[in-house]
Order: structure tokens, then sequence, then C-alpha cells
């Protein structure tokens, strides 16, 4: 096992096994000391600056989104999904590499078996955040719908919004928790990264939004 974790092939795999623990550790930290790390994260994303980034934002990254969401960004709390994405991630990985060494003695190079391993992991990160989301614990009082979102003002926190290419954006609910959700403008307009917005109406994948007055 130490030899299949040590082999210079997986040191991605090692890598992604050492942030997750890491990541891991640094989460019961905070919950030990009454802190939260959604609250660590939010400071490093963009909001609210009073100016907007003027980034150039294309089709692909518009796709990268809908990945993103599709894998469940954003339904449970960020270093959640990471440790959750780098622990499938490695173990997708040194689990074929396991495989290839034990029948063949060889291994697939790092530069093929690396993103390969991260196509092939994007279901089971899916299916293992809808598992994780659902038996994670919450508050009654606190739950909410994302109807119950309609009506609040959130910030586009990356990329580009336009019609029918949504954008990632965060909203505080009426206690004060932290969502992050994909949105496109309801007219024929496009958010900028920075901008406020008020979230009109529910879609398919996240809501459409007007621009703030």
């Amino acid at each position: 096992m130490w030899e299949l974790i040590t082999h210079p092939s997986n040191i991605v795999f090692s890598i992604s096994l050492c942030l997750m623990f890491f990541f891991g550790l640094f989460e019961m930290v905070l919950v030990l000391i009454g802190g939260s790390s959604h609250s660590v994260l939010d400071q490093f994303l963009p909001g609210d600056t009073g100016h907007q980034t003027d980034l150039a934002i294309d089709a692909d990254q518009s796709v990268f989104m809908k990945v993103l969401d599709w894998m469940y960004w954003g339904r449970v709390p960020l270093f959640v999904w990471l440790i959750i994405f780098l622990t499938v991630y490695s173990l997708t990985g040194f689990i074929i590499q396991g495989l290839m060494l034990h029948y063949i003695s060889m291994t697939f190079n790092a530069w093929v078996i690396a993103p390969a391993c991260l196509f092939l992991c994007m279901p089971l990160v899916r299916i293992s955040t809808q598992l994780i989301a659902r038996i994670l614990p919450q508050d009654e009082t606190t739950a909410i719908y994302s109807d119950e979102l309609i009506g609040r003002t959130a910030v586009i926190v990356l990329g580009h919004a336009k019609p029918n290419s949504p954008a990632q954006a965060k909203v505080y609910d009426q206690f004060g928790q932290l969502h992050y959700v994909m949105v496109e403008p309801e007219q024929d307009e496009t958010f900028k990264q920075g901008q406020s917005v008020v979230l009109t109406q529910k879609t398919q994948i996240g809501f459409q939004a007007n621009p703030t007055a």
C-alpha cells in the first residue's frame, strides 16, 4: 500500500489525499473553537467591492460553472465539498493504479491518469455529495427552501451572467446563512462579477434576477 502511495505516477493522488486530511483537520479545529469554514473561505471570494472586475468570460466558463453545479457545488459547505472531491479523486486514482500494478505490474503515466480520473470521478463526486447533503444535520429554525431567496440581493462572485448563461452568486437568507446560487438576467443584459442583483424567480438550475436600483 505504501509503495502505491509513494509511486511517482501517483504523486497527484498522494497530494490530493494529503490535502483532504489537511482540510478535514482544519474543519475539525474550526468546529472545536466554534468557528466556521464558511466564514473563512468567504473572505477570499469577490464580493461587492464598489467596482466591477472586467473579466472576459466566454461560453467555456459557463460550461464549467454548469459542471460545478451538476456536481452539487454550493449544496454543502465548501470545505465539505472539497473533502469529498479530493477523497473520491484520490481513491479513484489509487484503485485504478493499484489494479494495474496488481495484474500487469505497471501503472499509467501520471500525465495520463491524473486528468482521466478527474473526469471519471465526477459522477461519484455528485452521488457522494447528494448523500452527504441529505445526512448533514440541519436546524429546523434555519432550514430554508430556495424559493424563499426570491427578493433577496445577491452578488455575482464568479463569471459574467447572460440570458441562458448563468454565473455563480452569493446570497444571504433571512437567518444570515450564506448560499451560493446560479443567476442569470431576467432581461437581455449582462451581470458582471461584483455586481449586486435582486433574485426575481426560480429557474431549473438557479434564479433569474434584475440589477439593483
